[in-house]
């Protein structure tokens, strides 16, 4: 019989953030983050870029809810982590008001230390479906 094994602090890190994202608490995300926190999303949208500090990022985070009339959510699926890094793999949706609409797959992969975010890469699983929603 498998034995139960005790959750990763990096892991519980990142579920924590899911988790205050989708409460909408942006107190509890901000202490997530360290204050020079570099979150970068690739792509060809105008979301695409490098946000730097905790300011950006979570002017972009909320510009998030902010486009979709609060519809975005990322519902984290499983978090890995060792003691340097974490990887959050998690369902993103949500829609536009034009109608436009997502629900794929996403990946963060994130650099941590002394228990906060210092680097994310925002991988979304079908790009080309991220940029059409977010352009």
């Amino acid at each position: 019989m498998a034995q139960p094994t005790q959750e990763h602090p990096n892991a519980a890190l990142a579920r924590r953030i899911f988790e205050a994202f989708a409460r909408r608490d942006g107190a509890a995300v901000v202490t997530a983050l360290d204050d020079d926190v570099v979150w970068r999303v690739g792509g060809a949208s105008p979301v695409a870029g490098e946000y730097r500090g905790r300011r950006e990022v979570i002017d972009f985070l909320r510009m998030t809810t902010q486009a979709t009339d609060g519809t975005y959510r990322s519902d984290l699926l499983y978090a890995l982590a060792d003691d340097e890094r974490a990887v959050a793999v998690y369902r993103a949706r949500g829609s536009r008001p034009d109608g436009r609409e997502i629900d794929i797959e996403q990946i963060l992969l994130c650099r941590v230390s002394a228990g906060r975010f210092v680097e994310v890469v925002a991988v979304p699983t079908d790009q080309n479906a991220f940029d059409v929603f977010w352009s």
